[in-house]
């Protein structure tokens, strides 16, 4: 839903439960609630009053009874006043509007399947809300978001219905269970466009300085999708295999469109050809906003923060694809299968991260999808170590927000990646195709999945789901390794604390063993918390590696020797590289490793591993200059933001002259912005000037402006 950038951070050390683990298990248990009616269709027709965030609204609601006497229906409505509200066939109904809920008497007692047509109507002189109150941040625009216009963006304003934003807009059943189609009729400034979930009915000029745009949702889905933005855009037209695929800017932005956007017709082929599913809408629209840092989605109407338009200059550090490709899986994994209740949130967004990494395996290759399940597994664990380890299908929150966090997309994704490492390519591929297919436009649960992984496979996989979506945690393993007698011995030892229900885990786990050249793969089970696996080997291997393909979510330490880590860091995969490099750290003092680092920092093919080549042989110190200026000439901006950043922990004077050609001669915003930070770091006043001039330098998400700030505030 919200996306962040992403840096590469590892972490290897020994797993530290914070006390916020044992708060969120405070929080009350939460469950799907019951309701007595099903909502079929909504109606929202809204009037904007312009800039003083006032609207008129009336919405009317098709529903059909669940109940073999239904007296009378509770709906989810706040923050404006309800004036009135008319049966279709019945006039004036008696309601009761407080404390969020609107209570309508029905006329008559409505019998099972019995269905009927409500219109509320209601509306604000000012509309406020305090997102806080309800589990968001102090600026988040929760329900509607008004936005004056200055340098960046025109006036606009536009719904904001996740998670419970809905009710904030129109009265009815906001929870993520109930489906129902819907109108959005929108009357706004006449120089304003609208966008909406669905089709476009009609634009109709008022003649009063209004306009009014009628959008049509076909197919049902649940409210917290529900969309709408209003303001003066450039449309920038494309299409996906005869469907509208539309790009919504501000009007100065329009040569920034195509250069995030463009990959929109290739994710969605992508994504119709893995899932086995085809794009399940009547169109799609990415619209840009302010107010949110990444995306949120709304079925066929995306919102993309406007922070994601970017010159070419950017698009090395800073592209679009991996958002572009997150928004476009959750009209499959969210909107076309939704959950039953925000404790399933891993069905939309561990598939939509997941998703993620398809793509980006897909765009870049095998190393560079390694790497980005890298990253999601480093953040995952940043959460671990800094604020609480939970079950990603977790029952305890007060805000729907709090199930929104690193477990549920990072753990999530790399969760099912596994999933589809022990089930085969093919076979997952085939139960997601089974499910989506089957569980069409419907609320879905965990157990929805179970079944048809049964169904597809005939695997019970419900030990897989016990310890990796119901239970908390991941193994951390304390591996060795000997040579004994033609037999490559193995211990294993789980040693993560299972004193606070993290289980001993039970998976199947590859060892490839290299001698000679040739590599031996064998499959055992990690099931126990101390194990000992031996091997034929004939004579002492080149390589012994566990999970080579880095699959299992893990935390690890496989002592080596400089040899075996040395053959490691020339013959394995990247991440094996990479690893094997950085291990190598501890033994850079020795002149054969150093030549080693530095062969590898300027041949390695792989930018990870040179980067950590780099950082390895900083570990002595001494030579630091000399081998981050041979970074520097490196051609991925990575490398040089690291080489950068490195030099300028040294807050050697001598230095300065690097950092100013670094900002003015280096073609990376990331490069710049390390640069502008090294020169702080020497809290020097003569650098003042320079450190202004880059204050004022336009960059993506203003990472110039902001590394100059915290410069000038070294010196001052």
């Amino acid at each position: 839903m919200r996306q962040c950038i992403l840096l590469l951070i590892t972490s290897m050390l020994p797993l530290v439960l914070p006390a916020q683990t044992a708060e969120i298990y405070e929080r009350p248990r939460q469950s799907e609630p019951s309701h007595t009616f099903d909502v079929l269709h909504y109606r929202i027709d809204l009037t904007f009053e312009g800039e003083n965030r006032a609207f008129q609204g009336e919405t009317s609601i098709t529903l059909r009874s669940l109940s073999d006497q239904l007296e009378a229906l509770t709906l989810h409505a706040e923050t404006y006043e309800v004036q009135e509200v008319r049966s279709v066939d019945q006039g004036v109904l008696a309601f009761e509007h407080q404390d969020g809920t609107l209570k309508i008497e029905l006329p008559e007692e409505m019998g099972y399947n019995d269905t009927t047509t409500l219109t509320v109507y209601y509306g604000t002189s000012r509309f406020e809300v305090n997102p806080e109150e309800y589990g968001m941040g102090a600026n988040y625009p929760l329900g509607l978001g008004f936005f004056d216009a200055n340098e960046e963006h025109p006036f606009l304003f536009n719904a904001y219905s996740f998670p419970n934003g809905a009710r904030h807009w129109f009265p009815g059943y906001d929870h993520p269970q109930d489906r129902a189609t819907h109108e959005t009729i929108i009357t706004t400034l006449a120089d304003h466009k609208v966008l909406a979930n669905g089709l476009l009915e009609s634009v109709t000029q008022n003649g009063n300085g209004t306009v009014t745009y009628h959008w049509s949702q076909k197919q049902a889905h649940p409210t917290y999708l529900y969309n709408f933005v209003s303001g003066p855009y450039s449309i920038i037209e494309d299409e996906y295999d005869g469907m509208s695929v539309n790009y919504w800017v501000y009007p100065k932005d329009e040569d920034k469109a195509l250069r995030s956007f463009h990959r929109t017709p290739e994710v969605l082929a992508f994504f119709e050809e893995y899932y086995g599913v085809e794009y399940p809408w009547d169109k799609y629209d990415q619209i840009c906003v302010p107010g949110i840092g990444g995306g949120a989605e709304a079925t066929t109407a995306t919102l993309i923060g406007a922070s994601t338009l970017h010159d070419e200059k950017a698009e090395k550090d800073f592209p679009s694809h991996w958002l572009v490709a997150h928004e476009a899986a959750h009209h499959w994994w969210g909107d076309f299968v939704s959950y039953r209740d925000w404790t399933q949130t891993w069905i939309s967004e561990s598939f939509a991260t997941f998703s993620e990494y398809l793509y980006s395996a897909h765009l870049y290759g095998p190393a560079e999808g390694a790497l980005n399940l890298h990253n999601k597994r480093s953040t995952y664990l940043n959460e671990v170590k800094n604020s609480y380890q939970r079950p990603i299908i977790f029952d305890r929150w007060i805000y729907p927000n709090q199930n929104f966090d690193r477990h549920t997309y990072q753990k999530g994704a790399l969760v099912l990646h596994m999933l589809r490492d022990y089930l085969g390519e093919d076979q997952f591929r085939r139960v997601l195709r089974h499910f989506l297919t089957k569980h069409a436009y419907q609320p879905v649960d965990d157990h929805d999945f179970l079944k048809s992984i049964w169904e597809v496979t005939g695997q019970n996989m419900d030990w897989f789901f016990a310890q990796w979506l119901y239970k908390a945690g991941h193994p951390v393993l304390e591996i060795d390794h000997s040579w004994e007698g033609q037999e490559v011995v193995l211990k294993v030892r789980q040693v993560q604390d299972t004193s606070t229900g993290v289980p001993i885990f039970r998976m199947p786990v590859k060892i490839a063993i290299t001698s000679s050249g040739e590599t031996q793969l064998h499959t055992v089970w990690l099931q126990e918390s101390d194990h000992t696996y031996r091997f034929l080997a004939k004579e002492k291997p080149q390589m012994v590696r566990f999970d080579p393909d880095h699959t299992l979510l893990k935390e690890w330490t496989f002592p080596k020797s400089v040899e075996e880590l040395i053959f490691q860091a020339r013959h394995d995969n990247t991440l094996g590289r990479r690893w094997a490099v950085a291990e190598l750290a501890a033994s850079a003092d020795q002149t054969s490793v150093k030549n080693f680092l530095e062969d590898r920092l300027t041949k390695d093919q792989n930018w990870a591993v040179r980067r950590e080549a780099l950082r390895s042989l900083a570990q002595g110190q001494q030579g630091i200059p000399a081998y981050c200026e041979l970074a520097l000439e490196d051609a991925h901006s990575q490398v040089r933001t690291t080489a950068i950043q490195m030099l300028g922990a040294l807050k050697q004077s001598a230095l300065s002259s690097t950092f100013i050609q670094s900002f003015e001669q280096d073609d990376s915003y990331l490069v710049q912005a390390a640069a502008i930070r090294a020169l702080g770091e020497l809290k020097e006043a003569q650098y003042r000037s320079i450190l202004e001039t880059a204050a004022q330098e336009p960059s993506p998400r203003d990472i110039l402006a902001r590394a100059a700030e915290w410069a000038l505030e070294q010196i001052d």
